[in-house]
């Protein structure tokens, strides 16, 4: 197994009055040559969005976009006709295929909206528009991972889908548990990402917001040092 630990203040950062911006990967005006993507996946954008601001019309193409929400809500619209709100526990994927403009707003006009906004390089090209929304309930299964995206051609049990074979696993642990996670496609790399809490994987501790790229690796074991939640992404390197 191979890792990389990326701490979280490592990450290029932001601050445009209404929008406090971190960046995994190079992103507007960040650029880092060492931090363009990790195999497929290339934006994670951990924002905090100030009340009733947000990211206006714009368009896409060609990549498929997963939104997380973290505290707060999004509110959702865009070109194909859909709108909504989401919020912790809900999760947002939107092939932009050939083309889509969408908007997404704080919700409120009173509290901060927190959200991880991730692309990921689709499959194919030019597909048809799609876009889906889904609430998981992540309390009511502590101390697991929960798939809340997966390939449109291997759709789990109850999880969203996307043109890439890449998945998104959830989970929320508790303070002693051992979390692990098993790659379903071999070759493909796995980034983990802490939201919260403190794990500690491979030797090294992650904190808040810290990450890891790991590959060559068929099973990840993380051992939980506080209440925790973690999101893995499995994509192809």
């Amino acid at each position: 197994m191979k890792t990389r630990y990326l701490p979280a203040d490592s990450r290029g950062r932001a601050d445009y009055g209404w929008l406090q911006a971190n960046y995994s990967f190079s992103f507007a005006n960040y650029y880092n040559p060492d931090r363009i993507q990790f195999g497929m996946l290339r934006v994670l954008n951990d924002d905090v969005v100030a009340p009733a601001m947000g990211f206006g019309k714009h368009p896409h193409d060609n990549m498929e976009i997963v939104t997380i929400p973290l505290e707060g809500a999004v509110r959702h619209r865009d070109s194909m006709g859909n709108e909504g709100v989401i919020r912790f526990g809900e999760v947002q994927v939107m092939s932009a295929g050939s083309g889509v403009e969408h908007s997404e707003m704080n919700a409120s006009h009173h509290e901060p909206m927190k959200t991880l906004q991730i692309w990921v390089f689709s499959q194919f090209r030019d597909v048809e528009p799609r876009y889906d929304q889904k609430s998981f309930d992540l309390e009511s299964r502590i101390d697991n991972f929960i798939t809340v995206v997966s390939p449109h051609d291997k759709v789990e049990d109850g999880s969203l889908w996307i043109y890439q074979q890449t998945y998104f696993n959830l989970g929320i642990f508790s303070e002693g548990a051992t979390a692990s996670y098993q790659v379903r496609i071999y070759g493909n790399g796995v980034y983990i990402f802490l939201i919260d809490g403190e794990i500690e994987v491979d030797g090294h501790v992650l904190r808040n917001r810290d990450a890891m790229e790991i590959t060559d690796a068929e099973t990840i074991d993380m051992k939980v040092r506080s209440a925790s939640k973690i999101l893995v992404i499995e994509v192809p390197m």
